[in-house]
């Protein structure tokens, strides 16, 4: 399988058998498959899809040109998984906490969020997300992989000090 066919959430499926379908219109039967689809979403600038996902009681909130300029300028660089609970098919709740990794017009982030879901009418939707604490001020260390996912050190990638 190409590269290019492999989905962006990291599954090392191919995206009609991962998360393309769940953008094409097929519900996503866990909170964990609608996040790693969301992820994709943003790679893909599906934003029509990150607004359906989004819970109908916050959808209003939600900043879609904000949403539409941060998945067009951003270089994605990966999805980790950190955690997750509950969000089954049988749960009407969950939780999946994750980092995206990516450089937004040539600045390198690590995204860290601890995500809730519900179901709505039958569908997984994205409620809201914080930002855990100790990940708010976590910057690496000079020789500590560089967050963009590029697998150098950070000194030597977005850390560089240029003069």
């Amino acid at each position: 399988m190409a590269e290019a066919d492999v989905c962006p959430c990291g599954s090392t499926l191919a995206v009609p058998a991962c998360c393309g379908r769940f953008l094409a219109g097929a519900p996503a039967p866990t909170a964990l498959e609608l996040m790693r689809s969301r992820y994709t979403a943003y790679t893909r600038g599906a934003i029509d899809y990150l607004i359906e996902t989004h819970d109908p009681e916050t959808r209003g909130g939600l900043d879609v040109a904000a949403a539409t300029a941060w998945s067009r300028d951003t270089v994605w660089a990966g999805l980790e998984i950190v955690s997750v609970s509950a969000g089954g098919v049988d749960d009407e709740t969950g939780i999946v906490e994750f980092i995206a990794r990516g450089a937004t017009r040539g600045v390198a982030f690590a995204h860290r969020e601890r995500s809730r879901f519900r179901r709505a009418e039958g569908r997984w939707v994205y409620v809201d997300g914080v930002t855990p604490p100790a990940a708010a001020t976590a910057t690496p260390g000079r020789d500590e992989p560089c967050p963009c996912g590029s697998g150098k050190r950070y000194k030597k990638c977005h850390g560089l000090v240029r003069r």
